[in-house]
């Protein structure tokens, strides 16, 4: 029952109910409605069952499945009218029913269950109702109509809901992965790892049956990830007889015509009725098919109602007529060799060495990243030579992973023969997997072992390696291990190096050297990588390296380049379809936008990241862009999503991980946006471990604005981590950076103090006033907040007025809502909040806010609360902040 909580709520609102009524469960084969027709008589309680079920060799005869149904009940016939006990058993014993009296014939099964429901109520069941005799169907769903004042309940089951006019339908949907995981955990002692229940969910299409044959065909070793699960149900099992049977019940010539179909994954129509033609047939053959819900038909072709339905169609036919539907698609096709050669392909035993040859060369020239992994792979199958299976193994499993289907790049991985330079190859990809989907700490080892397997005979592939290695290695937060990449990448660097590699080399240095804090050698490196990945053209011009170009962008903080680099990235990666590394260009543009000033962009930018991820497997980049997400929430102070998002990223982020780190950084800010500060302080500070680069030292750097408004404001001093923005911005051009690190200083000077003006003044100085509208407006919010603290309200109320309409302008509300109070409490007449206390207030600042607006003084509620009266003022001020009240009495006003 796993997925059908819907669907079994449905069920026994029908028995529940004081009257009677009907239900149609419809779905492909294998989606459960026998199960659910189980459930359903096990929740009969006292009702009597009569169950039946159509049957295809009873669908030439009329009311046979009506009769087998009321067979039960029959005796209670005699208590009917004369007229609809002859119309009943005339129907029933074979006479059929004129259509004049075919009304008069349900009137007489309503009645015969009417008497059958006297002793008790009644719940009838039919499976496959549209499997039988039309003439039981057409009468049941007359009755099922006419069931609400009598105490009995009909529930049926149907392939489609061609039926359902009038009757309550449920439609049983594919299950989601997760539902797909839950069954899996029940059919053995052990639950399948995580991404064999997602291989499994995929292969199945979320068909319950499907699944489960799947999961009984799984030998051990496959149950555990040790080697890959098949690529779909099996023929032999349950789901496999289903189809079976549905094909069965077709006339030939529809089989045939429903093969071709089947077969002809483009589904182009003139395709069809040429394959058809060559087979003496046309495609109105497939009219049977059609009303059977196998198919639809129309002007674009033939679509199937789920991509498993074309799959066992193929599947359970005999392996002779497969391949004679093969050979008429190939003589079918016309201008699309990739495909041609994949349909000959298909009808070939043993090895082929020219036609390998023939899909080699077709899938170089095809742009369908999915077809170029098919045809590579059987490439690879009609080889004869050794080598050329593994190289065209690998190809093929790199097309698969280009095309987003991590699972099947994994399968052809899987047993390749040994080979050193081959397996240097497939572990790069392998290493590649690691990283994007769901292991980077092991991806760093696996790189790293593959770039010196391939480094003499492809530098390129090499270097590519090793700065993934690099990736993985930052994503985990041990940036300590750079060095070896580094060192590594740059001994493979040559004089005269082509541009594309010159760029490799160059990024792995600047990168090692930042991440060492040696900004004097880091810095010129990656501006020139900056440059190199703006002027690459031709074949150098890889999504790869672009993405290259604009980590170095946002390491040296030019991030209109950076972004535009991203950018470029993201469009190349569309147009060639490229979906490995489309997430993480996506990641990189969003980072781009957060220091742009264009949170709302960047958080539509991480949607779509987070959506490519999650739709090719990529789980690690996933919770990489949740992160992200609950950072740009939170920032905004929109506490509901930030939360949400962290608890997407949910176990699977480990300490010292970016999402982790992301995550922290998110909480930090919510502390801070509470008045938390030193849980702020504590939680930002341990985003990285200064001095030792472990920890997300990238991330720190991001968020040391952050950690030391929230030390300052309790008197702390972030020395180290404040030290390390410092270098780092005054390394860089950028002004928003050298803005903000004026900013801490001026946070850390004494309160009001010449020193923190002057820092102030030289913040608001450098801040782009085109692209930096939000730090901007903090800054001006922290600068007039200092000045109305140090007693000077007139100074303070134009900087506090920038920043509060600056943040209602973007859509900033909490921090609007801090500089409007800081407003009024500069003695500016500002109207107030228009969201509830509840919404601004802390749990704890709630209670003693409503304990103050009842009369209590601070001595009572710091009595009722177990807290000293110094504790009780300082929330208060806090409270009087936030709410932007300046009294008691303006507190009791505002929560009356």
């Amino acid at each position: 029952m796993h997925g059908r909580d819907g669907e079994c709520r449905a069920i026994r609102h029908l028995l529940d109910g004081p009257d009677g009524g009907a239900l149609l469960l419809h779905g492909e084969p294998g989606s459960g409605r026998g199960a659910l027709l189980a459930y359903a008589r096990r929740h009969a309680g006292e009702r009597a069952v009569l169950a039946g079920a159509g049957l295809a060799a009873e669908a030439t005869l009329p009311y046979a499945g009506l009769q087998r149904l009321l067979d039960p009940v029959l005796d209670r016939s005699g208590s009917l009218p004369d007229p609809q006990r002859r119309v009943l058993r005339r129907a029933l014993a074979g006479g059929g029913c004129p259509a004049a009296r075919r009304l008069a014939l349900a009137t007489a099964v309503l009645a015969l269950l009417a008497a059958a429901a006297r002793d008790r109520p009644v719940l009838c069941t039919m499976d496959d109702v549209d499997a039988g005799d039309p003439e039981t169907a057409e009468t049941l769903a007359v009755v099922a109509r006419r069931l609400h004042r009598l105490p009995v309940a009909l529930l049926l089951t149907a392939g489609g809901a061609a039926a359902a006019d009038g009757i309550p339908a449920h439609r049983l949907s594919p299950l989601d992965e997760e539902q797909c995981a839950a069954l899996l955990a029940d059919r053995r002692p052990t639950p399948p790892p995580a991404a064999v229940a997602a291989a499994l969910a995929a292969a199945s299409c979320g068909n319950p049956q499907g699944l489960v044959d799947l999961a009984d065909a799984l030998t051990p070793a496959q149950w555990h990830g040790e080697e890959p699960p098949p690529a779909g149900p099996p023929a032999d099992g349950a789901l496999g007889a289903a189809y079976r049977a549905r094909l069965d019940r077709l006339p030939a010539d529809t089989r045939r015509v429903l093969l071709l179909a089947a077969l002809d994954s483009d589904g182009d129509p003139a395709t069809l009725a040429r394959a058809a033609r060559t087979a003496g047939l046309s495609v109105e053959a497939l009219a049977p098919a059609e009303a059977a819900g196998l198919l639809r038909a129309g002007p674009a072709g033939v679509t199937f109602p789920s991509p498993l339905a074309r799959t066992m169609i193929g599947a359970v036919t005999p392996l002779a007529d497969r391949r004679a539907a093969h050979l008429m698609l190939a003589r079918a096709l016309d201008g699309r060799p990739l495909r041609r050669a994949l349909h000959r392909a298909a009808a070939t035993d043993g090895p082929d060495p020219a036609l390998a040859d023939e899909l080699e060369a077709a899938a170089a020239d095809d742009a369908d990243r999915t077809d170029a992994a098919a045809a590579l792979r059987r490439a690879a199958e009609l080889s004869d030579d050794p080598a050329r299976t593994v190289q065209r193994a690998v190809a093929a499993a790199r097309c698969a992973w280009t095309a987003g289907h991590p699972d099947e790049a994994r399968r052809l991985l899987a047993g390749l023969p040994a080979d050193p330079v081959a397996a240097g190859h497939a572990d790069l990809l392998r290493g590649e997997l690691q990283l994007r989907c769901d292991a980077p700490t092991t991806a760093v080892a696996t790189l790293l072992a593959a770039a010196r397997a391939v480094a003499p005979v492809d530098r390129g592939a090499a270097l590519l390696g090793l700065v993934r290695a690099g990736e993985a290695i930052c994503l985990t937060g041990d940036h300590y291990r750079y060095a070896e990449v580094a060192r590594r990448a740059w001994a493979l660097r040559r004089p005269g190096d082509p541009p594309a590699l010159e760029l490799l080399t160059t990024f792995a240095a600047g990168v090692g050297a930042t991440l060492r804090g040696d900004h004097d050698q880091g810095g010129p490196a990656l501006r020139r990588v900056v440059v190199l990945g703006g002027r690459l053209a031709g074949p150098a011009l890889t999504p790869a390296a672009l993405l290259c170009g604009a980590v170095a962008g946002l390491l040296v903080a030019v991030d209109g380049a950076a972004h535009r680099l991203a950018d470029r990235a993201v469009e190349l990666a569309r147009a060639r379809g490229d979906l490995s590394v489309l997430p993480r260009a996506l990641e990189l543009r969003a980072v781009a936008e957060y220091w742009l000033g264009r949170h709302a962009t960047a958080a539509e930018t991480a949607r779509e990241g987070l959506a490519t991820a999650r739709a090719t497997g990529q789980r690690t980049c996933a919770r990489v862009h949740l992160g992200i997400l609950a950072v740009l929430a939170a920032v905004r102070a929109d506490r509901a999503t930030s939360l949400a998002r962290i608890a997407e990223i949910g176990d699977g982020a480990t300490p010292g991980s970016r999402p982790y780190a992301y995550a922290q950084w998110a909480l930090g800010v919510l502390d801070l946006v509470d008045g938390r500060h030193a849980d702020a302080a504590a939680r930002l500070a341990s985003l990285a471990r200064t001095g030792t680069a472990r920890g997300q030292v990238l991330v720190q750097v991001m968020a040391t604005p952050y950690l030391v408004e929230a030390a300052a404001h309790d008197g702390g001093r972030p020395t180290a981590a404040l030290a390390v923005f410092d270098r780092w911005a005054s390394s860089t051009a950028s002004p928003s950076r050298r803005a903000l690190s004026a900013r801490c200083h001026a946070l850390l000077a004494p309160r009001g103090s010449a020193e923190a003006e002057r820092e102030f003044r030289t913040a608001l100085r450098l801040h782009p006033t085109d692209t930096d509208r939000f730090e901007r407006a903090r800054t001006e919010l922290l600068f007039g907040r200092d000045l109305r603290r140090a007693r000077r309200p007139r100074d303070a109320r134009a900087y506090l007025h920038r920043a509060r309409e600056t943040f209602t302008l973007l859509g900033a509300t909490v921090w609007a809502e801090q500089a409007g109070a800081e407003l009024r409490a500069a003695g500016e007449s500002v109207g107030f909040s228009h969201r509830p206390p509840a919404q601004l207030l802390t749990g704890q600042q709630l209670h003693i806010a409503q304990l103050v607006a009842e009369g209590a003084t601070n001595r009572e509620i710091a009595s009722r609360m177990s807290l000293s009266t110094r504790t009780i003022d300082h929330h208060l001020r806090n409270i009087f902040h936030r709410l932007g009240v300046r009294s008691r009495t303006e507190l009791a006003r505002l929560f009356a």
